[in-house]
């Protein structure tokens, strides 16, 4: 037989427990909106074409991103992020063709429809899933120049800006703990791009609504 002392410490865990995993499956099907940031890993493979020629690179930037989903059943949710992966700032200083090319700055964002996951973990806390989408993508490139004229003096410089956009195959995988309707997570994320993928390592907050 219990001690009533035990019995009142155990019946007080159970029903902890019991209120605590009620809250954190509360609402799964909730709609919820959230905010992240992180560091990305911006590469590019470079292009020239005689005048806005630029040199591949690989640089580690600051990332953020907005999030808005919902998840209808517990193994399964959708997902609509805005992901910025930071700028790429370049010098490059060559002489060409009468141009002094100063350098070159390079970033990309996109919107992202994700289908997320969720693996069917005993842990009413805890949440571990991948996702896999589609990107609309934007990347930018703006190169600055003088024109000279040798032995004058450059005038000042000018700057010509590409844009691209493309539709890409995204994918990530995260892990989120939760409680209520306040959840934090941690995520890979990364868009499948010619010239080179983007990707980022964030943490963010949710709210369920």
């Amino acid at each position: 037989m219990l001690s009533s002392r035990k019995a009142l410490v155990y019946t007080t865990l159970a029903a902890g427990l019991g209120l605590a995993s009620a809250a954190f499956a509360a609402n799964p099907a909730g709609f919820y909106l959230g905010a992240g940031v992180g560091e990305s890993d911006l590469r590019g493979d470079g292009y020239g074409n005689g005048y806005t020629d630029y040199t591949g690179y690989h640089d580690r930037q600051t990332a953020w991103k907005l999030i808005a989903g919902v998840r209808p059943i517990a193994p399964l949710g959708v997902e609509l992020e805005y992901l910025d992966f930071g700028s790429v700032n370049r010098n490059s200083n060559y002489y060409y063709g009468g141009n002094y090319f100063n350098g070159y700055d390079s970033d990309a964002k996109a919107g992202v429809l994700f289908g997320v996951g969720y693996l069917p973990l005993p842990l009413p806390f805890l949440d571990v899933y991948g996702k896999a989408g589609v990107a609309r993508l934007e990347s930018r490139v703006t190169n600055s120049s003088n024109q000279c004229a040798p032995p004058l003096e450059c005038v000042p410089p000018a700057a010509s800006r590409s844009t691209n956009w493309t539709s890409n195959f995204a994918y990530g995988v995260g892990v989120q703990t939760k409680w209520f309707g306040l959840a934090v997570r941690a995520e890979y994320e990364r868009i499948s791009a010619s010239g080179g993928d983007p990707d980022a390592l964030t943490v963010s907050a949710t709210w369920t609504f």
